[in-house]
């Protein structure tokens, strides 16, 4: 993936969340327990915003996105158009390579590129998936294998570095992720306390979880069930997936 990809992807996903019709805002997202489509297309707007003010003013300037009122059901899609738009206008005026504040420390303008065309397909699927269960169309096979590299390499090591760490009984294992829909190099989660390490290629692994670049996403990010593998080792995978649990 490259910068114009990743733009293309936050246009494209944006635009798809914009056109969602009010009479659908009521449907339930299952990925996301309580909330309903309106109230998707809220925090997506408004984690828009939270970008754009990171990259406009720092980390203070993002924190006081929270405290902004919630936009009316009807003016919903014009709102969150603005936010996306906005979004985009930032993050062409500025320099990729540029410094930039993020959530997870010291970072570059790409790191907010990337990680809001992420952000926008994912909930994009979840919205068609609210919408029509079942139908979602797939998330670009080059942009969701991206994803599960920004998965590996920014997620799994900030939550181990939040949360209580890695369980003992899981101190070395390691699950071997493989793509079969495009020709990307398989990725090996290996948990090595007290973080984890991202192996790239042919590796010793315990499980292996293999899909298209979509369904390993999904499985990542709790959309998906894990298939294979089967039994206890689905298990394993379970713990492993369940040790970053976000919205």
């Amino acid at each position: 993936m490259d910068d114009a990809m990743w733009r293309a992807a936050l246009v494209t996903e944006g635009d798809r969340i914009a056109a969602i019709p009010l009479a659908a805002f009521d449907a339930p997202v299952a990925a996301c327990p309580g909330w309903d489509v309106a109230r998707l297309i809220t925090h997506l707007g408004r984690i828009h915003r939270w970008a754009t003010a990171f990259l406009r003013g720092g980390e203070s300037a993002a924190a006081e996105v929270a405290r902004q009122p919630r936009p009316a059901r009807t003016e919903l899609p014009g709102w969150y158009r603005d936010s996306r738009d906005e979004l985009v206008r930032a993050l062409d005026e500025l320099d990729p390579d540029a410094p930039a504040d993020t959530f997870a420390g010291p970072g570059t303008v790409r790191f907010w590129l990337r990680r809001q065309a992420h952000e926008t397909a994912m909930h994009r699927w979840d919205a068609q998936d609210a919408v029509s269960p079942g139908t979602a169309e797939p998330i670009d096979p080059r942009l969701a294998a991206d994803g599960v590299d920004e998965w590996l390499t920014v997620f799994v090591p900030r939550f181990l570095g939040r949360g209580p760490g890695i369980p003992d009984d899981l101190s070395g294992y390691a699950v071997q992720f493989r793509c079969t829909d495009i020709d990307a190099p398989a990725w090996t989660l290996r948990l090595t306390p007290p973080l984890s390490v991202v192996e790239y290629g042919t590796a010793q692994s315990d499980s292996v979880v293999t899909g298209s670049a979509c369904d390993l996403l999904l499985t990542a990010w709790h959309r998906a069930a894990p298939t294979p593998p089967a039994g206890a080792e689905a298990g394993q995978v379970r713990r492993v997936l369940d040790l970053v649990h976000v919205t």
